[in-house]
């Protein structure tokens, strides 16, 4: 038998994986993100794919992939469906931070900080509940009848 060389279709026409297409649309930096259809049409536009459909498989997978692996954030629905926007990298937001000391000495701010006492709480045991009785479901009110009043006269 011939091998065959096998490539990809992302290897033949030369395009990024898919999750690194989902990961450039401009929707998803946004606050309310973007839908996963929003997000295919993109991908199926710009990068010239003639197959949608497994296109659409796809992009399910990438979106999938990218919400466990935390490089996307779902910000509405389940699974493959609802909106996502991009996770933000907390290394590039907040800066360096300066390297621990070795030699055990504390900085101003390490000594001004006091240290914070620990609170406990104490859980009660919430109140058992009665089962509720199986009968009739509407429990219609008795009326009593109203006493009489007697009135004595007096002459």
């Amino acid at each position: 038998m011939a091998e065959r060389a096998v490539k990809k279709a992302g290897e033949a026409a030369g395009r990024p994986k898919y999750s690194q297409m989902v990961a450039r649309h401009q929707g998803l930096e946004g606050a309310t993100g973007s839908s996963r259809q929003a997000i295919l049409k993109y991908v199926v536009g710009v990068y010239g794919i003639e197959d949608e459909k497994r296109a659409g498989v796809q992009v399910r997978l990438a979106l999938k992939k990218g919400v466990a692996g935390g490089s996307l954030v779902q910000v509405k629905g389940t699974g493959a469906s609802g909106s996502f926007k991009l996770a933000k990298v907390e290394g590039k937001a907040e800066g360096k931070k300066p390297a621990a000391k070795k030699d055990g000495t504390k900085t101003k701010k390490e000594l001004s900080k006091k240290p914070s006492a620990k609170k406990t709480t104490v859980k009660k045991p919430a109140a058992k509940k009665a089962p509720a009785k199986k009968g009739s479901a509407k429990k219609t009110a008795v009326k009593k009848p109203a006493a009489k009043k007697t009135t004595v006269k007096k002459a």
